[in-house]
Parts: C-alpha cells; sequence; structure tokens
C-alpha cells in the first residue's frame, strides 16, 4: 500500500510502501478515491502544528468501505464515505449537546493515533501516524468507523472529498455557526477553499452584500464567480476597515470570518465588524498565535466575536445535505476544484497551493 509520508519536516512528502493491519473492532478499511490538497496538512509539514514523525497527513477525502472490524453498524462494505476529521463518540458531554466537533470522548489517545492507542500503518514494522487518525494521503486507510459518513453514490468523487472540509467549514461557518441572516452584509478575508465557501454559504443565506479579501486578484476572481458582490485586493489598500465601511454605509459588516488565521487578520475581522456585529475565526492559526482586541469596543459596541471549528458542522448529518445540494446545483464544487492531480504530483499540488494559483486542489487516485 502506498502513502504520501511526511519523514522531515519542510521536506517534500515521499510515496512509500506501507504496511497496513486490517481493521479492529469499531473499525473499517476504506480504499480512498479522492483527497483535497488543504493548508491544514501544510500546517504539519512546514512545523506550525508539531507532530511525531512518520507521518501520513490527509484529511479531506472520500472512498469506498472495503472492510468492516467487528461491531461497526454506521457503514457496511461497498458503502460511499466521506471521512470526517473529528470523531463522534457519540455519548461524551459534547456529542449528547449535539456539538460534536469538540467531542472529548477519545481525548485519553492522541488524534494521529487510533482510539486503542496504536497505529494500522507501518514502514518497516515501525508505527506511521495518521493525520486526524484518518491520515488519507494514502491508498487505504484504517480508521473508527465513526469518522465515516455515508453519502449517495451518484455524488462525483472530488465533490465528496471537498465536501469533506472545506465545503462543511465555510458553509456550516456560515449557516450553522454564524447563522447569517438574509439581507445581512458579510466580509471574509482569505479566497481560498475555505474562503469561497464562506462565499458561497453568505449567497445562501440571503447576504446582500459578500465582501472577499485576498492578496490575489486571481482569487477575487474566484470570490466573484462564487457570489461575492464586492472584492478588495488588500495589498492595495492602507486602511483596510475605511475600505469596508465605504462599501458599508460607513458601518461596517454585520458578520466578518477570517479563513486565514493569523493575528493581523484577526484583528482585521475585528475591525471590520459594525457595532453589533459578529467576527469569526475559522482559518486554522499557528498553535501559539495571540492578537490583543479592545475589550472596551467589544462592550460599548456590543461586538461578538467566536471560533467555529469545522464549520461547527454535525457531520453525520450534515455532510449527506452538503452532497443533497451539491448534487442539486446549490453549491459550485466543480468551480471549487481548479485542478486535479495524480497521487505521485502531491507535491505539485502543495507548490500551487502555497502559490496561491488554485482554488482547491484534488488527488484523484487511481
Amino acid at each position: 500500500m502506498r502513502a504520501a509520508v511526511l519523514t522531515e519536516i519542510n521536506k517534500p512528502l515521499e510515496l512509500l510502501d506501507l504496511e497496513q493491519e486490517g481493521p479492529k473492532a469499531g473499525e473499517a478499511r476504506v480504499k480512498v478515491k479522492a483527497t483535497g490538497v488543504c493548508l491544514s496538512d501544510w500546517h504539519v509539514m512546514n512545523g506550525d502544528w508539531p507532530m511525531p514523525l512518520p507521518f501520513v497527513p490527509g484529511h479531506e477525502a472520500a472512498g469506498i468501505v472495503e472492510e468492516v472490524g467487528a461491531g461497526v453498524t454506521n457503514v457496511k462494505v461497498g458503502d460511499h464515505i466521506i471521512f470526517s476529521f473529528r470523531p463522534n463518540c457519540g455519548h461524551c458531554r459534547y456529542c449528547s449537546r449535539g456539538r460534536s466537533v469538540l467531542c472529548n470522548g477519545h481525548n485519553e489517545t492522541p488524534r494521529y493515533l487510533l482510539h486503542d492507542g496504536t497505529a494500522r500503518m507501518k514502514l518497516n514494522g515501525e508505527p506511521v501516524n495518521q493525520m486526524a487518525r484518518i491520515g488519507t494521503f494514502s491508498e487505504y486507510v484504517v480508521c473508527p468507523s465513526e469518522q465515516l459518513v455515508k453519502v449517495r453514490n451518484d455524488l462525483p468523487w472530488s465533490w465528496a472529498a471537498i465536501i469533506g472540509c472545506s465545503v462543511a467549514t465555510g458553509v456550516g461557518s456560515v449557516i450553522r455557526h454564524a447563522k447569517v441572516e438574509a439581507g445581512s452584509t458579510v466580509m471574509v478575508i482569505g479566497c481560498g477553499g475555505v474562503g469561497l465557501n464562506v462565499v458561497q454559504g453568505a449567497k445562501l443565506a440571503g447576504a446582500s452584500t459578500i465582501i472577499g479579501v485576498d492578496l490575489k486578484d486571481n482569487k477575487l476572481d474566484f470570490a466573484k464567480h462564487m457570489g461575492a458582490t464586492h472584492t478588495i485586493n488588500a495589498s492595495q489598500t492602507n486602511d483596510l476597515t475605511s475600505a469596508i465601511k465605504d462599501l458599508t454605509d460607513g458601518l461596517g459588516v454585520d458578520y466578518a470570518f477570517d479563513a486565514i488565521g493569523s493575528q493581523q487578520t484577526a484583528l482585521q475581522v475585528v475591525d471590520g465588524i459594525a457595532p453589533g456585529g459578529h467576527a469569526v475565526f475559522i482559518g486554522m492559526p499557528e498553535v501559539n498565535e495571540t492578537a490583543p482586541i479592545n475589550a472596551f469596543q467589544m462592550v460599548f459596541q456590543e461586538r461578538q466575536i467566536t471560533g467555529a471549528y469545522y464549520g461547527s458542522v454535525h457531520p453525520p448529518t450534515d455532510l449527506p445535505i452538503l452532497a443533497d445540494m451539491a448534487m442539486a446545483g446549490s453549491l459550485k464544487l466543480d468551480e471549487l476544484i481548479s485542478r486535479t492531480y495524480k497521487f505521485d504530483e502531491i507535491n505539485e499540488g502543495f507548490e500551487q497551493l502555497m502559490q496561491g494559483n488554485v482554488a482547491r486542489g484534488v488527488i484523484v487516485m487511481d
């Protein structure tokens, strides 16, 4: 079984032949059909999020169930599935309240190992760690079955893959988390895979003004195509806050989303909201990133700041809904996928991502 393995920080992934154990109780084995190239993987590859090596990245993917372990009831052999990069134990405090993205039912084991604290991938007999307990840059994945969500069989594989992260995170942050209201004004900083899905979500919610902000004109073109009513190239203005207010009757926006995850962009979305507005952090920053906030303005102007992880979705129910929306034409997914790659082109995929040349790249497996 081939997998793209990170063996050294800031080095290209290596395609290596790994051994793989079969699924234990509560687990399943999946043949990966497509997997997205995401900035979260890059955060591991460049050392922003330290993980023990060797390590198989990849968390945005879809495939076919090939084998199930004892006790698995949510999927069966032959099912088409989308991977969820969050577990869903179903019985912890958060799962019981419908907030499965915060599930802590398996916190006794690291998220790069399976629930029993062991790995299913091996290199020369030694454990290989898996991103989010899945590690989808691999021909096959053995993982907890609770991280597999059955979807309709006519859903294209590339669509299914990106629904599992960028679509769920972007659209979910708007619809599930912020609950953007019709007629409201929205801004998103960062018009990559997640930010473009914020644009889609805002359009679905009926926002009257949708402002895309980025440093690259090609990404702003993507945003316009996805439904942005206005765009701003932040490299061409000395005062982004004023530029936002110029488009919103001097007030700022009702909702602002940071799809980048840096101190600068965090402050920009907070500064860009109107009194009574809501700033949402959705881009994953470095582990120790902080941002100084004007607490007086938060109180005096009743501003809100929240974080949305994975769009606050409930994957078992929301991923099939997103799949249905895509098949009905409510979501533009072909337009999101700028390029597909073969498995052995995976490092080129990350080069294109970091150069800002694509909205989303997807690796289509043989």
